[in-house]
């Protein structure tokens, strides 16, 4: 499981990399392979360990493939999906387009999300965290299925 919140530096060719305290899980998960792609709703990337992503591709292709909501979902999870692999030095490369995307320079924030990791732009990170910070305290803020979770 990955979980907290960590601020990382791309270097010029735009490879990051990935901290230490993840490096051998991935290693024992997914051989250092990796899945990187946009997250279609915030401005931000989704990285997977393989077998991670490949849950995903089976759930993506048992929806009907003739609904325009499956078709689109597909093309851009799918459609911009890299493969990638940690290096020697436990580092991966974020290709221009992608980058581009997620609007990453130099300041990023790779977010343990359980079986993946969301990758932002530093301060984009701050003002979405900040934001939900401020939406959970206010009143209806929290649904009412999640006021019994203990914490």
């Amino acid at each position: 499981m990955f979980r907290g919140a960590n601020a990382i530096s791309l270097d010029a060719k735009g490879r990051l990399a990935m901290p230490s305290r993840y490096r051998d899980e991935i290693v024992s998960r997914s051989s250092g392979q990796l899945i990187v792609t946009i997250d279609a709703i915030d401005p931000c990337l989704c990285v997977y360990p393989l077998p991670e992503w490949e849950l995903i591709e089976a759930k993506l292709r048992e929806l009907p493939s003739l609904r325009e909501e499956t078709r689109r979902l597909q093309r851009l999870l799918i459609g911009n999906a890299v493969d990638l692999e940690l290096d020697g030095s436990g580092r991966f490369l974020v290709p221009p387009r992608l980058r581009e995307y997620a609007k990453l320079d130099k300041r990023a924030m790779l977010v343990g999300q359980l079986n993946k990791f969301q990758l932002w732009d530093e301060d984009a990170w701050n003002a979405v965290a900040d934001a939900d910070l401020a939406a959970i305290k206010q009143p209806g803020g929290l649904p009412d299925e999640l006021r019994d979770l203990i914490l």
